[in-house]
């Protein structure tokens, strides 16, 4: 058999679609399909079956899965104690975070890295979902959880604080009860948690998965909304309604997997970031001067 076509089985496998896994791989769905007919030939048994326009695996296949997804983090595992043997701090390093963490916080300050470290680059993933760093899909995540398990490094970086932000422009009057919130699927936020009771019969007006796009919607007079302190207030078009308090505050983590840490890249990379968020944390805290 093709080793490297379990790697093909095993996205298939997270993906549930020929096309999502197309995707991942940047590769066409045809090549996709044609690997997991040869790893099928090769095994001599079927390890999925398409139910409802998604591929389903077998009994033998979830089995296999398992195997491949483990042997999948060893291959991972090997690349990043071969690249630990370098020693300059170069090359690429894959961060993942939220899109406000990324668009608002990260990217202004890239600029300070690379003339720190010239040589090294850097890929900034914006996105709500745990992309995993044992599968080397990043090589740092700075998450709004701590996870509950695995071989991870984990560092906490900022206390984040959130408040109720309105429209600093008095010629947008928003009445009391119109909110803007995250999407259905991010209901379980604290955030969000502590919005329902405030609502008091208002109207949600807009529901967004996406932060920045949630501050600019308050300050143009759509609705008030729950936003970190960060990122609202630096922004002009907003003002606080609910004083110099934070309503709630959420820790933000810094994780790495065990083996990424001893790359040069990785090591300097998160170093940077420990520093940067130490040297802003009362801005993340959010809690105003004079309170």
């Amino acid at each position: 058999m093709n080793w490297d076509d379990l790697r093909f089985l095993v996205v298939i496998g997270r993906e549930g679609t020929l096309a999502a896994a197309a995707r991942r791989l940047k590769v066409d769905q045809t090549t996709v399909a044609r690997r997991l007919r040869a790893l099928e030939e090769a095994l001599g048994t079927p390890l999925f079956e398409r139910s409802d326009g998604r591929w389903q695996p077998t009994l033998l296949g979830t089995r296999v899965l398992e195997r491949a997804g483990r042997i999948e983090e060893d291959v991972a595992g090997v690349v990043r104690m071969a690249e630990a043997g370098a020693q300059a701090v170069s090359g690429v390093v894959r961060v993942t975070s939220v899109s406000a963490i990324v668009a608002e916080y990260l990217i202004p300050r890239l600029p300070a890295l690379y003339a720190r470290h010239p040589e090294l680059a850097v890929e900034l993933i914006a996105s709500n979902d745990n992309l995993n760093v044992s599968r080397r899909e990043a090589d740092i995540a700075i998450r709004l959880a701590r996870p509950d398990s695995g071989d991870f490094l984990i560092r906490k970086l900022a206390d984040m604080g959130f408040a109720a932000y309105g429209a600093a422009r008095g010629d947008l009057p928003v009445p009391p009860g119109d909110w803007v919130t995250y999407n259905e699927d991010l209901a379980h936020t604290p955030e969000m948690r502590w919005l329902v009771p405030h609502l008091r019969g208002g109207r949600v007006r807009l529901r967004s998965n996406s932060v920045r796009g949630l501050a600019v919607a308050v300050a143009s007079g759509v609705g008030h909304g729950v936003l970190p302190c960060f990122l609202a207030d630096a922004h002009p078009g907003l003002v606080r309604l609910c004083g110099p308090q934070p309503v709630l505050s959420r820790d933000l983590w810094l994780l790495i997997h065990r083996d990424a840490r001893q790359q040069v890249r990785v090591a300097a990379t998160a170093d940077w970031l420990a520093e940067c968020f130490a040297a802003d944390a009362a801005a993340f805290r959010g809690v105003l001067a004079g309170s």
